[in-house]
């Protein structure tokens, strides 16, 4: 039976005991309907006030019936409030011991500082392509849309270490420090990048002064929401179908079109041979748009003849399942 029944049920029958009590007492002893309830009700809280009026022999023999009344009723409700609170502190216990659990199994995730607007983007695109991920929020109640979605999230400020090491930032893929104060990401920034030194580190900054700094720190990339709007706004001007082809391929409505990096590994069949020569466009369908050579130099647009080398990365688009194909032919 669920709580809320049962407190219910309780409660008609804590109301049935008072007007029993009231009409008892109106019928054995003559009492008014006031006078009735009044003693009632000092009867089940039994606050010892004693009898408003001498009772006759049928109202003791009346008054002990609703004494054990009373007494099974309110014992019916401290039982449900007792129950409840159990369930409730067993239940917060044991939330926290599986979120525990959870996070502890994170391994190759990212982790994202702040649970805002940009958070809120940035976690929910990472579970639509299965990425694990993990936030940070020191706002408990900015947070309760992740915890509603299943998404891991710590209490605690990004910034300290102690936070980091509980989301297992030396097993993490890597970072979003997403807070709305350039000063906190900073410090974000400088604590994580000491933490896991190497790791890609994704900066949000509000103003354009701090994006240098933020760099320094140890951010890899570092965003302007406001820069990011303003260049957007331009291009819709000058290049709507552009952007009404990026927004359909990549954005919500998803042509099933991705941009993904493939990196060549040592022992790859594709190594020491041209872009002609391996088929990649024939036997996968994706077309490769850019190629990051070892030494960090970017080529778009890379020729037939290019060769490819171990350590290399592909930059091509496609389908999610072609991608894959060409993730299986560069490992082989």
């Amino acid at each position: 039976m669920r709580f809320k029944l049962r407190l219910l049920l309780t409660l008609l029958l804590i109301m049935a005991v008072c007007a029993i009590g009231a009409v008892g007492f109106h019928i054995i002893e003559g009492w008014n309907w006031f006078d009735g309830l009044y003693m009632t009700v000092i009867t089940m809280t039994t606050v010892g006030y004693g009898e408003i009026r001498p009772l006759t022999y049928e109202g003791r023999i009346f008054n002990i019936f609703l004494i054990l009344s009373s007494v099974t009723a309110g014992g019916f409700l401290l039982a449900i409030a007792t129950q409840a609170l159990l369930e409730f502190e067993l239940g917060s216990y044991m939330g926290r011991r599986r979120l525990e659990k959870e996070i502890e199994k994170l391994k190759g995730h990212y982790i994202i500082c702040g649970a805002g607007r940009v958070g809120r983007t940035v976690s929910r695109e990472f579970r639509a392509h299965k990425i694990p991920c993990l936030i940070i929020e020191v706002d408990a109640q900015r947070a309760e849309w992740a915890v509603k979605e299943g998404i891991p999230v710590l209490i605690g400020s990004g910034a300290t270490e102690e936070s980091l090491r509980a989301a297992r930032i030396e097993h993490a893929k890597g970072l979003v420090a997403a807070v709305t104060s350039d000063a906190d990401n900073l410090y974000i920034v400088l604590t994580a990048s000491g933490m896991n030194p190497g790791m890609p580190i994704i900066a949000r900054a509000s103003e354009e002064e701090a994006i240098p700094k933020l760099k320094r720190a140890g951010a890899t990339q570092v965003l302007s929401p406001y820069q990011f709007i303003g260049h957007r706004i331009v291009q819709l001007v000058l290049r709507p179908h552009v952007l009404d082809f990026i927004d359909s391929a990549f954005g919500s409505q998803r042509m099933d079109i991705q941009i993904e990096e493939i990196r060549i590994p040592d022992n790859s069949a594709l190594a020491g041979k041209t872009l002609e020569g391996a088929e990649i466009r024939k036997r996968t369908g994706v077309m490769v748009v850019a190629l990051k050579k070892s030494d960090g130099t970017m080529t778009f647009s890379p020729a037939p003849d290019e060769v490819l080398s171990a350590g290399d990365h592909l930059i091509a688009i496609g389908s999610a399942g072609d991608l894959e194909k060409l993730e299986s032919i560069a490992g082989m």
